[in-house]
């Protein structure tokens, strides 16, 4: 497809100067509705066709100067002169994750059906709290649930519910397994048995003794959760990797051990399948026999990970995710799903009784009786996109197998670019990559004496200006972290488009500003 930016809607003229109520989507505008996203979509389309690199380099200065000079209360009574004042404060701008030389966060390029299914879901705006709201999306976003267990694993009594993301999955997971541990405790008061006599306390006398086990690095969402949910961000008790990146089973049984003889509970073991920097994998299986043997609800945070069910080279490596009695899935990241689009699935339905509350005006608990189908019941949101019909026109178009032959090729890429840098003596390599994240920093060479370059402060400073000159250029976009300490840059890759040639290219432009950089910095130490 050729597109030119003289490529408007004819009708154009349709749309100019109609009243506030002519603007509403309904029987008598859908034709002025089909124009209006015709013509987007258009804008769209020859962006993105016309756009070879992720990013311009603009500053937030520059573009807050843009959006300054815009008044809101000055409305530009078009379409066609809103979009050609996007094209200056959004599309110019915009962060391309289509180019194969971005390579920084966990943003994929996105599939078509699902945007197709954006514009039907956002157009019918149904609201999948009820289902006087949404009849035909709630069983459609209940199928997907089912079939997305069943890839995991977690059997017939296995249930879930969409979420806006990683974060809010986790949240969930981490809320039920409070509750869930909650309830233990009321049980045994409930029985009278020794040491629980009298009045249950209330849950915030309890909270105090709860704790959650994760690995040192883990997505922070595990604190954030600990902290809403009143436990406070140092209940998580952070356990040590190994040099595969992934959680010490000897480390996290020691404290275990510790936490019960200091009279505290576990309350959850939160498992990652794909951590943000590594893409490291814990030992699922591991983690499930000692959440078992301490009691402790078992949670899984696959938000990256969670796409190699579609895999057939590398669906094995989350053996143990079955386990799990709740399970964190972006479809956003390695489904090739748009912004938003998660799930937080369980192994028992009825732990999502844990987050269930029923309103005399919207769910009562009468409709739960006669089996009405009110997803507001499994989730903590209420009000909620009907995100589940981009996975479902995409799994109807392309196949789950389609989807993981998508994945396996950007981990086949990852495993290329990291032979590439591990074997330049320019470049160090932190770890081998897991799935699609490679870790790593520019090092200069040394003097011929074998002294090196920079100290670590210097390579540390290095590395992130490298970075910012990159981005800055708007050539290419790459991540950084911070590893015990040091600064390192990130590849992130998850575009099944990008070509090996491509990220050498990427690396060319980091050496490039690594060697300017280091001379500047060689040249003002020796002034």
């Amino acid at each position: 497809m050729t597109l030119d930016s003289s490529d408007t809607h004819p009708a154009q003229e349709l749309l100019e100067e109609r009243s506030a109520q002519d603007q509403l989507f309904q029987q008598r505008t859908a034709a002025d509705y089909l124009l209006s996203v015709q013509q987007a979509a258009t804008a769209v389309a020859f962006k993105v066709a016309s756009t070879d690199r992720p990013f311009t380099g603009q500053t937030p200065q520059d573009l807050k100067a843009v959006l300054d000079r815009i008044d809101l209360e000055r409305p530009l009574n078009s379409l066609d002169s809103a979009l050609t004042e996007l094209e200056e404060t959004y599309f110019r701008d915009a962060i391309y994750f289509h180019s194969p030389r971005y390579a920084a966060h966990l943003n994929c390029p996105v599939a078509i059906p699902a945007l197709a299914g954006e514009a039907v879901l956002s157009a019918l705006n149904s609201s999948m709290d009820t289902w006087d709201q949404s009849a035909g999306a709630t069983l459609i976003e209940r199928k997907l649930i089912d079939w997305t267990a069943d890839r995991l694993g977690l059997g017939e009594a296995a249930d879930g519910v969409f979420t806006s993301g990683g974060s809010q999955s986790n949240l969930q997971g981490l809320l039920m397994a409070r509750n869930h541990a909650v309830a233990g405790i009321r049980e045994n008061y409930d029985a009278g048995l020794p040491g629980f006599d009298g009045q249950p306390p209330r849950l915030p006398v309890l909270l105090d003794k709860f704790r959650i086990f994760a690995s040192e690095i883990a997505h922070f969402s595990v604190q954030k959760s600990a902290s809403i949910l009143g436990l406070g961000y140092d209940a998580v008790v952070p356990v040590a990797v190994g040099p595969d990146q992934r959680m010490d089973l000897a480390a996290l049984r020691r404290a275990l051990q510790e936490c019960q003889a200091s009279g505290l509970q576990a309350m959850a073991i939160v498992g990652t399948a794909g951590s943000t920097d590594f893409g490291s994998i814990d030992p699922l299986l591991g983690l499930a026999g000692l959440a078992r043997e301490f009691g402790s609800w078992f949670h899984v945070d696959a938000a990256y990970g969670g796409g190699l069910i579609t895999s057939a080279k590398h669906r094995g490596l989350l053996e143990g995710i079955a386990e799990a009695d709740s399970v964190t899935l972006d479809y956003h990241k390695t489904f090739f799903q748009p912004v938003s689009s998660s799930a937080v699935l369980v192994r028992h339905r009825d732990s999502l009784s844990y987050v269930t509350y029923y309103a005399d005006y919207l769910n009562p608990a009468s409709a739960a009786l006669a089996e009405i189908p009110n997803q507001v019941d499994k989730s903590i949101q209420t009000t909620r996109r009907f995100d589940a019909l981009k996975l479902w026109l995409t799994l109807r178009v392309m196949g789950p197998d389609s989807i993981g032959s998508l994945i396996d090729q950007v981990i086949e890429l990852t495993g290329q670019v990291y032979v590439e840098l591990a074997s330049d003596p320019e470049f160090e390599v932190l770890a081998e990559p897991a799935l699609s994240t490679i870790v790593f920093r520019y090092r200069p060479l040394g003097s011929a004496d074998g002294k090196p370059a920079l100290d670590g402060a210097q390579l540390d400073e290095l590395n992130q200006q490298i970075r910012a000159r990159l981005f800055a250029s708007g050539e290419a976009v790459v991540a950084g972290t911070v590893v015990q300490g040091a600064a390192y840059l990130k590849f992130t890759l998850l575009n099944p488009e990008a070509r090996l040639e491509d990220l050498t290219g990427v690396i060319e432009l980091l050496r490039g500003h690594g060697r300017a950089l280091t001379d500047l910095t060689l040249t003002t130490k020796d002034s």
